[in-house]
């Protein structure tokens, strides 16, 4: 069988997944994890994602992700890529880690995204590791219902936005969405040509072929502040040319040439910032 496609579109709207190689364990301890997610927060800032809903699991992760720009392989190779390192780093191994390349089914938003975030945080529940999502740590139901504080990369309003404006009533009548799906079935047997999970006509608006422009970096980056503005009294310190690179998506050239530097000081000083986590 052939690979599926990559369709990339701006605001394209996927649930990804990635395993371990051979089925092998992707995380061994809480210390993976976290850096799992921590890489993870990196990438959706970096890439400028909308991260719906996640989930880590011993041998494979969930997520959703909404793209606003057609970036959702580059950002993968990034996130695969810099965990497979750190996690080999630290266990002193070398090889693949994950499985070939991640697998990304296209969703459509309005009739699939809610039922999937759903899906997504039951995962444990349906392995039998616990009986409720809420005793698993390593996925957003707890954050998006309230029970913890939601990290800055995750995107909570779309979804409890879906069941009211006020927070907490949104948040009781999640709750009881997700435990009423913990007997439902699973979506994929809606999934077309391996990688459309969605109505016929959407499934025929984005076939292969059609020509989709990404949109201008210009328009989407028409707000953010300038190079002066970020440097201002802050002379080229670490944060403020991960901030200007991460948050903002100046690119390392255009730091460099604001700070009348050579591209390499740039990246160096990028490095020490990424490697302390400023």
């Amino acid at each position: 069988m052939s690979r599926p496609l990559r369709i990339e579109f701006p605001g394209a709207v996927y649930h990804v997944t990635s395993r371990g190689n051979a089925r092998q364990d992707i995380v061994t301890d809480d210390t993976d994890r976290i850096q799992f997610l921590s890489i993870l927060s990196h990438v959706v800032d970096r890439y400028g994602w909308l991260c719906h809903a996640y989930c880590l699991m011993d041998n494979h992760y969930h997520l959703l992700i909404e793209t606003p720009q057609p970036n959702l392989s580059q950002g993968m190779r990034q996130l695969n890529g810099r965990y497979t390192q750190a996690y080999n780093r630290r266990h002193h191994r070398v090889g693949h880690l994950l499985q070939g390349r991640f697998k990304a089914i296209l969703v459509e938003k309005d009739a699939h995204l809610l039922e999937l975030c759903r899906y997504v945080v039951l995962n444990p529940v349906r392995a039998k590791l616990v009986a409720h999502p809420r005793r698993w740590g390593w996925s957003s139901y707890r954050a998006t219902v309230g029970d913890t504080a939601a990290p800055e990369w995750l995107t909570t309003d779309w979804v409890l936005g879906q069941f009211g404006q006020r927070v907490g009533v949104a948040q009781e009548k999640y709750r009881t969405f997700v435990a009423e799906g913990i007997s439902g079935t699973r979506p994929w047997e809606q999934v077309t040509g391996q990688i459309y999970l969605g109505s016929e006509a959407f499934v025929t608006r984005h076939q292969p072929g059609r020509r989709i422009l990404e949109v201008p970096r210009q328009q989407t980056q028409a707000h953010r502040p300038t190079l002066t503005t970020l440097f201002v009294g802050k002379r080229a310190s670490e944060r403020a040319v991960l901030q200007a690179y991460r948050r903002y998506g100046y690119r390392l050239a255009e730091i460099a040439a604001h700070l009348g530097v050579h591209y390499a000081t740039v990246s160096r000083r990028l490095k020490r910032a990424e490697a302390q986590n400023v």
